[in-house]
């Protein structure tokens, strides 16, 4: 039950790239978070995009539009190396649609949440990362 929201200026990108960036980095994230890719795990990750006004969200060193991306998923869910790896492809990501470079990259921020096991719940059920676990290893050997 991943979930990953991308705060950035108004207008940097345009609706179709918007778009575009929020289901690459709900991809992004079931693949690091070693998801399987069936339609139900998609439907549990959770993507947000929001656009602050102009000038609302940046450095006291200049204009240039900055990116930060929260990422929660239950604690236990990334490894360090797939921590690693999500931080690495969602900053490829966000420069790619932003049309920026890698010298850019520190406009990028990524911050995982790990949100600790029983605080996490839907359709009115407390949602255990071992009982996902067990689904996706299932799903997997379904496949």
């Amino acid at each position: 039950m991943p979930m990953i929201q991308l705060t950035l200026p108004g207008g940097v990108l345009t609706a179709e790239r918007r778009t575009e960036l929020r289901k690459t980095l709900e991809t992004t994230l079931l693949q690091w978070e070693g998801a399987p890719d069936t339609a139900f795990f998609r439907s549990l990750a959770w993507s947000r995009v929001d656009e602050v006004p102009d000038g609302a969200f940046g450095s006291a060193e200049d204009d240039l539009p900055r990116f930060r991306v929260d990422v929660t998923v239950p604690e236990g869910a990334l490894s360090e190396r797939r921590k690693a790896g999500l931080i690495t492809a969602v900053t490829t990501d966000v420069l790619t649609a932003a049309g920026l470079s890698d010298a850019d990259g520190l406009r990028v921020w990524v911050l995982i949440h790990e949100q600790p096991e029983g605080t996490w719940g839907a359709a009115g059920n407390v949602v255990r990362f071992a009982e996902l676990a067990a689904l996706a290893k299932g799903q997997r050997a379904d496949a």
